[in-house]
């Protein structure tokens, strides 16, 4: 018949076919069409500083348009090293352990495809973010997955432990973690590192919140002694400078791991957009310590303000020591699972968050009495959701 295609012609790959459309781009899309203020998606509802984006139309003015070097403009490498050196006291040579990449996710991307054999099994945790499965499938590797459990989500080592078996190749790491908020503690880090020395691990360290920390600083694992050679430590320019939609981010670790990272990112990208690669340069060489303190205090302020309004609802929110979501116990206000929830959220009440089962593949039944709410916002759009909350929901408070 005329215009027919085959089925196999449009068919999702099988290694694909479990992972559909994701989470976020459901319910920002349901946000819209309902108006919902949208604490779903992470990303800011404001601008990063003015001076980056000067430098970037600075750096088109100039000329720099054109693909740069595939592992990175020769001053962001050098600035990502700087930073390192700076923040964390690890040396690193710019022209050949650090890679710059579309964002965290594809310097995740190219880990996998670059390090992983088809077969090999990585341990990660879950609640875990929505690209890892998706990410180890496409390098035909499986993820294995140690659960964390609310409301403390702390490390249960010997679960770890026993999870790991013969073909477990690599560690994939969260710290500050998405979605629960966790700062890996130093003794849970010492342990980690026990077990990845001990089974001969790769260590795939996701740092795109390490400036984002409340209470307790974010101890890279890297720094552990034993640890820097087997680790790749990955962040994000967009994270921390609240620039998300330029996707620039930067994998670092020893020239073994890192080879094999730019290896496979000639192939995915070939290079990160040029002119943002040099505004970023700039951010990390001229942003001293007082940008990462306000940083700080202003997440801390919106993390008070969300919880508390939480809090007076019923949601029960145990603070997050990191990153920049709260993620909320909703049995107390209803006996609905976290996507119906979610979807009543958005729909009658007005605000969109995220049905955090979408986050768990060994134990579901752990996220679906729970909802996850971003603050990257504006304290006004705080504000506007907090009056539909408690519009929308039965107050609890005296």
């Amino acid at each position: 018949m005329l215009g027919s295609v085959p089925s196999r012609a449009v068919s999702v790959a099988t290694r694909l076919r479990p992972f559909g459309t994701t989470v976020f781009s459901r319910m920002t899309q349901l946000a819209v069409e309902h108006q919902a203020i949208n604490l779903s998606q992470g990303f800011p509802d404001f601008e990063g500083p003015a001076f980056i984006r000067e430098a970037a139309a600075q750096a088109m003015a100039e000329g720099h348009n054109q693909y740069a070097r595939s592992a990175g403009v020769t001053e962001l490498a050098k600035a990502v090293a700087g930073h390192q050196k700076r923040h964390y006291d690890i040396d690193l040579n710019p022209m050949t352990q650090v890679g710059v990449f579309c964002g965290a996710t594809e310097a995740m991307m190219a880990a996998t495809l670059g390090l992983l054999e088809p077969g090999d099994e990585v341990l990660t945790f879950e609640p875990h973010y929505d690209a890892y499965p998706a990410a180890a499938a496409m390098a035909g590797a499986r993820l294995r997955f140690v659960t964390l459990r609310h409301p403390d989500f702390a490390l249960d080592v010997e679960a770890l432990a026993r999870a790991i078996g013969p073909k477990t190749r690599a560690l994939l790491l969260n710290t500050p973690h998405n979605p629960t908020g966790k700062v890996f503690a130093r003794e849970e880090l010492d342990a980690l590192a026990g077990l990845a020395k001990k089974h001969d691990l790769m260590v795939l360290s996701d740092e795109v919140y390490e400036h984002l920390w409340f209470e307790a600083p974010h101890v890279p694992i890297a720094t552990l002694p034993g640890m820097f050679e087997r680790t790749v430590t990955m962040s994000s320019f967009g994270k921390t400078f609240s620039f998300t939609g330029w996707k620039v981010g930067w994998a670092s670790g020893p020239e073994s791991l890192m080879s094999a990272l730019c290896s496979a990112h000639q192939f995915i990208t070939f290079c990160s957009a040029t002119p943002l690669q040099h505004a970023a340069a700039r951010a990390l060489d001229e942003l001293g310590e007082n940008f990462y303190r306000d940083f700080r205090a202003a997440y801390a302020e919106r993390r008070a303000h969300l919880l508390t309004t939480l809090r007076a609802v019923g949601l029960k929110a145990p603070d997050p020591q990191g990153a920049y979501f709260a993620l909320a116990d909703i049995r107390a206000v209803t006996e609905k699972d976290d996507v119906e929830f979610c979807a009543e959220l958005t729909e009658r009440v007005g605000v969109a968050a995220i049905p955090p089962s979408a986050f768990y593949s060994l134990d579901k039944k752990e996220g679906a009495h729970l909802c996850r709410f971003a603050f990257c916002k504006t304290m006004d759009t705080l504000n506007a959701a907090r009056s539909k909350l408690w519009a929308g929901l039965p107050r609890v408070d005296p």
